[in-house]
């Protein structure tokens, strides 16, 4: 069977198990599937928040920026183990079902979480506690990595046509929610323990909450619908890197997609907050302030952004968001490094992150739309979680180290230039609503191509 009836067979196999669900028990099924993707998240960022209050418990005593650096290493390892959770998850969801796949992942954060909780300091078991606290990361990173790839691929699947990036939305949504949700635990914490019980104990309280979180979610999401069909789970290369990369121009889209959007949003997000106390010269409790209302600004702009998607359609998103970014960014982050008013470093950062705006909505729904339903969700995952590693997660490295060099506007440059890859991808990139595996027939690699960019949609028609 070639790839267009099986992409066709795949749609009316998907179509008849999803009709029979009503709005309720839809919505329902996207709650589940979001709910996790907090949870997920709150668990992968509380680490950094409460590092400065566990790192002298879990590495040999010295100064305390060794240990923070030992801790900050050992998150830099969940960060890069997200590929391989991506590809593991991404078979599992393929030839298991996309809830099976977002059941287990919960329980390994659930269980790293739990494990932190728990631990035992190197004061008690001396080298096995920084051996255990690297094992407890791992577990999470496999977890984040499967997350994003299974979720998305399920959002897309149980969406209604002409919602899918306004129920989408709800994933970064939720990415920032967690963000904030742990920002704000331990804002809580400082305030109910002195600093002397934070360092013994107090610490390990955000990550029980982390772990009860997990078991919450997976009580929602045991009655999730499935969205994986047997007849796509069963059919030869389902979940397989090898059936993955017949289709080479959408895995290509994806990384060239994630590079530009997970580079833009770490240097926006995590980045930034060093970058206005370094660089702008503001003081950390009101880059804090900065970040966080901005944050909440850019957390209800995603269902806004993907009502607007439904209508305007995902190409056009693409297009704007890397169009804008790409052609902004500089001046962006160059007056940044010059402000002196919290209130406008306030407007440029919201600015960044409405630019954003145009990419978060549609990551995931972007990203099903180039696969197949038998390698969807290991090709939503996969290429993407190793983009994101590479792009994403060295962020803050190369910006540091430019500017350790004296040459910190080259950053602003990078960031530019890899956009400007993500720009011609998207312009690269067929009209999904025509030619998308979901919503679509599913040419997408007849289509992606010069003839994408250069065609009106009309004469495609």
């Amino acid at each position: 069977m070639n790839i267009m009836s099986t992409s066709i067979t795949g749609s009316e196999d998907h179509a008849a198990e999803t009709a029979p669900l009503n709005t309720p028990s839809r919505i329902k099924a996207i709650v589940g599937a979001c709910s996790g993707n907090l949870v997920e998240w709150y668990d992968f960022f509380i680490y950094a928040y409460t590092a400065i209050y566990f790192a002298a418990s879990f590495f040999p005593k010295g100064d305390t920026t060794s240990q923070l650096l030992a801790t900050a290493g050992v998150f830099a390892v969940g960060f890069f183990m997200r590929p391989l959770g991506g590809w593991i998850f991404g078979w599992l969801a393929d030839t298991r079902g996309r809830k099976v796949s977002m059941i287990i992942s919960v329980f390994m954060m659930c269980a790293g979480s739990l494990l932190i909780a728990i631990m035992p300091t190197y004061d008690t078991v001396g080298v096995a506690a920084p051996i255990l606290l690297v094992v407890a990361r791992l577990i999470q990173g496999l977890s984040v990595g499967a997350e994003y790839g299974t979720g998305a691929t399920y959002i897309s699947e149980i969406a209604t046509p002409g919602r899918r990036c306004f129920y989408g939305s709800f994933q970064y949504l939720t990415i920032i929610a967690g963000q904030l949700l742990a920002l704000m635990t331990v804002v809580i914490l400082q305030q109910a323990l002195s600093a002397e019980a934070l360092h013994t104990w107090g610490w390990r309280i955000p990550f029980f909450i982390g772990a009860l979180s997990s078991i919450v979610v997976v009580y929602l999401r045991r009655s999730m619908h499935e969205t994986a069909t047997k007849k796509d789970m069963t059919r030869k290369g389902a979940g397989s890197l090898r059936g993955l990369f017949k289709h080479k121009r959408a895995v290509a889209l994806v990384v060239a997609f994630t590079i530009g959007g997970s580079l833009y949003f770490y240097t926006f997000t995590t980045y930034m907050q060093k970058f206005l106390v370094i660089s702008a010269g503001f003081s950390p409790e009101t880059v804090s302030f900065i970040m966080t209302a901005a944050l909440v600004g850019f957390m209800f702009c995603q269902p806004l952004f993907g009502l607007l998607a439904d209508r305007v359609g995902i190409k056009t998103h693409m297009l704007m968001f890397s169009g804008l970014a790409m052609v902004l960014v500089i001046p962006l982050l160059y007056s940044l490094q010059s402000i002196t008013s919290p209130f406008t470093a306030f407007l440029l950062v919201l600015g960044g992150l409405v630019i954003a705006s145009f990419y978060t909505p549609v990551a995931g729904i972007v990203k099903a739309e180039l696969f197949p339903p038998a390698v969807r969700a290991l090709g939503v995952g996969f290429p993407y979680a190793v983009g994101n590693a590479a792009f994403g997660g060295t962020a803050e490295y190369v910006a540091l180290s430019l500017r350790s060099q004296g040459i910190e506007a080259y950053f602003f440059v990078y960031v530019a230039a890899v956009l400007s890859i993500t720009f011609i991808a998207s312009m690269l990139m067929p009209n999904l609503s025509r030619y998308g595996y979901i919503s679509g027939s599913g040419e997408i690699e007849e289509r992606t191509g010069l003839k994408s960019c250069v065609k009106p949609y009309a004469a495609r028609i």
